[in-house]
């Protein structure tokens, strides 16, 4: 748990666990390094058959970037998220791991784009709070992360689809910004939350957290009633 860069209280922060759907925190920064928001994707049929959490693409289908990592950051969708590593790289989890070692994140290892329970993808919490830290210089992606909802629509118009954030803190804890969820068999739920509180900012990561958000807003209060605020 972090407030303003100032670590307050950490436990097993270096402990290697699954990182489920935080591995998308990853994903989008890529992304939105690369730019090209405006691009057009072409929907793979690798992307359409994706598993978990998802919005329905069908190969063959048009969207835009930018409506594509609103679903991913939004509704943690597994199929948009595919086709954005489809689309960006033919060895986009080569990139993932190279960026990752930049970041002089040591104890993280991706193998696939979207956080399935992959053997041999692993991160710990301190890892994912630099990680969540540099994300958060986007501000792209914090505008969609506190969003509550969202609807995007194929080129051709053909097909509007909406979804909801997978957040429950978005629109019930005040000043929740984000930032992303995350849940598999193997990783349980997952959490990393951003809020600011009169300009004061928090950042807090759990790996497997049966209450993830109680405890989110326990660890929250606790911080932003921690003296020196």
């Amino acid at each position: 748990m972090k407030r303003e860069g100032r670590l307050l209280w950490s436990g097993a922060a270096e402990e290697r666990l699954p990182p489920a759907s935080l591995t998308k925190l990853m994903t989008a920064l890529l992304v939105l390094e690369r730019g090209g928001l405006d691009e057009l994707v072409v929907v793979s049929r690798g992307a359409s058959r994706e598993t978990g959490a998802r919005i329905g693409l069908k190969a063959g289908e048009n969207l835009r970037v930018r409506d594509l990592l609103a679903a991913m950051v939004i509704r943690s969708a597994n199929d948009a998220c595919r086709a954005l590593a489809d689309h960006v790289s033919t060895i986009f989890v080569v990139r993932m791991n190279q960026r990752a070692e930049k970041l002089g994140l040591r104890n993280t290892r991706f193998a696939d784009p979207c956080g399935h329970d992959s053997e041999g993808q692993y991160s710990t919490a301190a890892d994912l709070a630099r990680l969540a830290e540099r994300v958060m210089q986007h501000q792209e992606y914090l505008r969609l992360a506190r969003l509550p909802r969202l609807s995007i629509t194929t080129l051709d118009g053909g097909r509007r689809i909406a979804f909801h954030n997978t957040n429950a803190l978005i629109g019930r804890y005040d000043g929740a910004l984000g930032l992303k969820t995350g849940y598999t068999e193997r990783a349980g739920n997952c959490l990393v939350a951003l809020a600011d509180k009169n300009g004061v900012r928090v950042l807090v990561v759990m790996l497997n957290s049966p209450d993830r958000w109680w405890s989110a807003v326990g660890l929250l209060n606790h911080a932003f009633d921690a003296p020196g605020r």
